[in-house]
């Protein structure tokens, strides 16, 4: 930890990767390594094509930051070290705390500054760590998917309806022939 001229200080966070879903990079690059994505540069600018696949399960990284560093920047400078391109409002922060045997998970608002917060848990991991997850906040953010995604997204319902739809139709078919079946075999009377 150093402290700068103008009041702000310098430090490092530890920030643990618990991503489900597989992460895009530019398809001209192949997946970085841990170590290759430590000492990488930024993401491109104009990605044409991505190649998706799976971060490691619980992937550490340490990020050098300032004391007004904000949790957007952080994930912002994660995705940079292993060149996702994927829109950051894909992912958020969270801040972890252990408790009398319990884990508490909270999501840092994009204005918050993970470097103050971590200086104020003091030094156990316990009282406070940081993780990098999916942003599930229950509501889609359609905006953080690209053209492509969102068709594969149609497609898909496309396909799940047209299921859904055969599946209706073939019980209430399988009905229309059970009832003409039991009104033949009933006499008339």
């Amino acid at each position: 930890m150093s402290l700068n001229k103008d009041g702000s200080y310098t430090g490092f966070i530890k920030v643990q990767l618990k991503l489900v879903r597989p992460v895009s990079v530019p398809s001209s690059k192949k997946p970085p390594s841990l170590q290759a994505a430590q000492r990488g540069p930024g993401r491109g600018t104009a990605v044409r094509r991505r190649t998706s696949f799976y971060l490691p399960k619980d992937a550490v990284k340490h990020l050098h930051v300032l004391s007004r560093t904000r949790a957007r920047e952080v994930i912002e400078a994660l995705l940079r070290k292993f060149l996702v391109v994927d829109d950051p409002r894909k992912f958020a922060l969270f801040e972890r705390a252990e408790r009398h045997g319990q884990v508490y998970l909270r999501k840092l608002s994009d204005d918050e500054q993970p470097l103050r917060l971590r200086l104020l848990a003091g030094p156990s991991e316990k009282a406070l760590s940081f993780v990098l997850k999916e942003n599930d906040s229950g509501e889609v953010n359609w905006d953080a998917f690209s053209m492509p995604e969102l068709h594969n997204f149609l497609r898909i319902l496309q396909r799940e309806e047209e299921e859904h739809l055969r599946q209706i139709l073939q019980k209430y078919s399988y009905c229309r022939q059970k009832i003409q079946e039991a009104l033949h075999a009933c006499p008339l009377g």
